[in-house]
């Protein structure tokens, strides 16, 4: 059995261009999140949907809302657990850690969004409890955000992030660099 599992954050129907809050790039990273989940599938890897419920009255995300559901091209398969978070930090008050090491999960992969929110704080989290951590950049979306009266566009701060999270957290790959590994 795989030591790896790929864990699937947020994708969620809120995050796409019909959604409360679409996110730039999210349909390029869901078919490179598919492709993720579809070779991780046939490699045995185990498979880890997390979806976030806001508890507060919030924007987008919001509890019974179809917003909060997965989005339909990367639904769970048959058997594949789904964990619903209300934080960032997808371990925070979950039962992944739980699940991860009832599974002797070493190496954790992550997919999903928002780069700069729930991807940073996952894979921040996984690597400080010790899982070998991997974050597939291309697999990952986010928005433009502001800071003291600017626009910092998406793809900046999603680079921003990556950078950071591969500086001392992680490997970050692209989904064909993740393929290729695969491979060997």
């Amino acid at each position: 059995m795989s030591k790896r599992a790929i864990v699937i954050v947020d994708l969620q129907k809120d995050y796409l261009g019909s959604g409360r809050f679409p996110l730039v790039g999210i349909d390029a990273a869901v078919l490179k999140a598919t492709q993720v989940v579809e070779a991780a599938r046939k490699n045995g890897d185990l498979v880890i949907h997390i979806r976030h419920e806001s508890p507060v009255e919030a924007p987008f995300f919001a509890i019974g809302t179809e917003g909060t559901d997965i989005i339909p091209a990367i639904v769970p398969g048959e058997g594949e657990t789904v964990i619903t978070k209300n934080y960032p930090n997808a371990f925070r008050e979950t039962d992944l850690a739980r699940i991860l090491n009832a599974s002797a999960v070493e190496d954790v992969v992550l997919v999903g969004a928002m780069s700069h929110m729930c991807i940073d704080a996952t894979a921040r989290a996984s690597a400080d409890l010790g899982y070998r951590t991997t974050i597939v950049e291309d697999a990952c979306a986010t928005r433009d955000v502001g800071f003291k009266g600017e626009v910092v566009p998406a793809a900046i701060v999603h680079a921003a992030f990556m950078s950071a999270l591969a500086f001392a957290y992680g490997q970050v790959v692209s989904t064909a660099d993740f393929a290729s590994q695969l491979k060997n």
